[in-house]
């Protein structure tokens, strides 16, 4: 399971979300973001948020980044009691067994980088691809989207 961190959705979307969970409206100065987190089951609201805080259900994905599919985490953010950050994704990527392997390792479709929580929860969505690039020594300018034979 993978999550798209870069595909920012308006604001209002995310005040959409929480009025149909009937959470209510997080304070003005929430770091609460939202994203169109892959093209399946774009209607189911995925947490990614800081290790600050977790509840039974969290699972730390890095030292920095914890994963929650639970209301909890948006529910305790509303009272400012939630995690310093968090990213709401809508919908997730995924793959069959062996598939992402074999695009990672045989097909190179992939640029694989260490998460970062300055990259996921950063404010700036449209630099977060070269945020990324950049933590791996890429220069965005040194990619092709050709292929062939040297």
């Amino acid at each position: 399971m993978g999550f798209v961190v870069n595909h920012r959705l308006p604001k209002v979307a995310l005040d959409e979300v929480l009025d149909q969970l009937e959470i209510g409206q997080l304070p003005p100065h929430s770091r609460v973001g939202i994203c169109a987190g892959g093209p399946v089951e774009e209607t189911r609201g995925f947490v990614l948020h800081s290790t600050d805080w977790k509840t039974e259900g969290s699972l730390v994905v890095c030292d920095d980044i914890a994963l929650s599919a639970s209301l909890d985490v948006l529910k305790e953010s509303m009272a400012g009691r939630g995690p310093r950050d968090a990213l709401l994704a809508m919908g997730h990527a995924s793959w069959g067994a062996g598939q992402l392997e074999e695009e990672i390792f045989r097909h190179d479709a992939w640029l694989l980088a260490p998460a970062s929580r300055e990259i996921v929860f950063g404010a700036d969505y449209a630099a977060k691809w070269r945020q990324a690039l950049a933590s791996i020594d890429l220069d965005p300018v040194r990619l092709t989207g050709q292929t062939g034979h040297a």
